[in-house]
């Protein structure tokens, strides 16, 4: 976040040698955006920033994400690390990509070691991605390095990442049930990831001890702010949760890097023909849907879906995607979709397996409603934008998320949707019928207008987040 009137790191804290920041991320969009949108921040500010790419990456996407950076802040100092080989044997068939992704990656960051101890200048902090906390804190320390941990999801969900080990313990070897987090509120157990649910899982497995580890950081970072999630934040700094628990900075929300400033500043997405088409529509009669970068229906849903949006008799702009890994999304709509159901949409619906500047499109007066799968840096960008959500989760933190963003009043929940693991069908009718009454929800879009409010002054001169990031930075000088 580089709020304009931020001042230079020296000015924060009376000058003095610049600091040298070394970010470890892991793999997944959702989780490089707020990373990316950190070391933009810091780097615009005169912090010395490396930035460690793990190759080779896991998606197109990322790999595209990681050369934007890299033009975009040429300063920003490239530490390449190769994976090392993972016997994929060792785990289940049904293994999702990127669990056994951030396996690989906790298995290989030891390599990081010699390279922290030998780096010139000398790195005087660490910022983790959460993947890989219960790895890298132990290195940091050792090299006596200051370590902090970016959590790229919900307070929420930080809180049940805080707590579930300390629920496991106490739970004795029995089943895994409801999960009451101190200070926050209950997570049913329906609402729970689903990998959290078998404490054998390699999922539960990391995030148990990256949960524990967390607890020995310097700080955790949070892309959130505070107004809407006051409860999980004040569960977590008080030590309702974990007595002793880390200092927690609400940064929130973050600010696009470079390249998408710039998409922003031409009141678009970047996109001449998606911002002809926007133009063309009244306002907030545009349904945007997208599912993120790792959540992918099967064809009969994808099906349902379309079905749905036609039968809700508003415009639409939708972001198909049919994989979880995109180098291997090679369906082109016609073939999932059907040239009959592009045929009757066309004119008032648009689908597309491009890339979308998502940040600019939420802004554009013409979008009424975003249908999404629950991602927290979705989820914000629409309160940003005063756009309600409608989320209808597909996997992991999803459901939590989704509780989250209807205790703040940002968005519905889908609830008796199926998920990750579910075999229910979602019918066209069932979703026109929910969408239609989200678009005709002014309860709800008050209550995201008056969240878009709370964002802006968060980020403004003197608001939390604003505040936040600026003591996190003057601990960076003093350390």
């Amino acid at each position: 976040m580089a709020p304009p009137a931020m001042q230079s790191p020296g000015e924060l804290n009376g000058g003095g040698a610049t600091p040298h920041v070394l970010f470890i991320p892991s793999a997944g969009i959702g989780h490089l955006t707020p990373v990316f949108r950190v070391i933009a921040g810091f780097s615009s500010q005169g912090i010395d920033v490396s930035v460690v790419t793990v190759l080779p990456t896991v998606s197109a996407a990322e790999a595209a994400y990681f050369d934007g950076l890299f033009t975009d802040y040429p300063r920003v100092r490239r530490v390449d690390m190769h994976l090392l080989p993972l016997d994929a044997a060792e785990f289940a068939a049904t293994e999702d990509p990127f669990f056994l992704r951030w396996e690989a990656l906790r298995r290989s960051v030891h390599q990081l070691g010699p390279i922290v101890a030998g780096a010139a200048p000398p790195v005087t902090a660490i910022i983790t991605d959460i993947t890989l906390t219960s790895c890298v804190v132990p290195i940091a320390r050792e090299l006596c390095v200051p370590c902090h941990v970016l959590f790229p999801t919900a307070a929420t969900m930080l809180a049940l990442n805080a707590h579930y080990p300390i629920y496991l313990d106490q739970l004795g070897g029995g089943p895994v049930g409801d999960v009451d987090v101190p200070g926050v509120f209950r997570v049913p157990r329906s609402s729970l990831p689903p990998a959290l649910l078998d404490v054998n899982k390699l999922f539960t497995k990391q995030f148990v001890d990256n949960g524990r580890e967390i607890a020995r950081a310097d700080g955790v970072l949070v892309n959130t702010f505070d107004y809407v999630e006051p409860a999980p934040l004040a569960a977590l700094r008080g030590g309702k949760i974990v007595p002793g628990y880390p200092p927690v900075y609400t940064i929130g929300p973050l600010k696009p890097h470079a390249a998408a400033t710039r998409a922003g500043d031409k009141a678009g997405t970047g996109d001449g023909a998606l911002d002809e088409w926007l133009g063309r529509q009244p306002a907030r009669s545009v349904v945007y849907v997208a599912f993120g970068n790792r959540s992918a229906a099967r064809l009969d849903q994808i099906r349902e879906i379309g079905a749905g949006l036609e039968a809700s008799g508003y415009q639409f702009l939708w972001v198909l995607k049919t994989t979880k890994v995109d180098r291997e999304d090679a369906a082109e709509p016609a073939e999932v979709l059907g040239g009959a159901f592009l045929e009757r949409v066309r004119g008032r619906g648009l689908v597309t397996k491009g890339w979308v500047e998502q940040e600019a499109l939420l802004k554009h007066p013409a979008v009424g409603m975003f249908l999404s799968h629950g991602g927290w840096n979705s989820a914000l960008e629409a309160s940003s934008a005063g756009v309600p959500v409608l989320v209808w989760p597909q996997l992991g933190d999803h459901r939590v998320n989704a509780m989250a963003a209807a205790r703040a009043g940002i968005g519905a929940w889908a609830e008796d949707w199926g998920w990750d693991g579910e075999e229910r069908l979602v019918t066209g009718e069932e979703i026109a019928a929910k969408v239609k009454e989200v678009m005709a929800d002014e309860k709800l879009r008050a209550s995201v207008a008056v969240a878009r409010e709370e964002a802006a002054r968060a980020v403004a001169e003197g608001g939390t987040s604003y505040r936040n990031m600026h003591e996190f930075i003057a601990k960076l000088k003093g350390a």
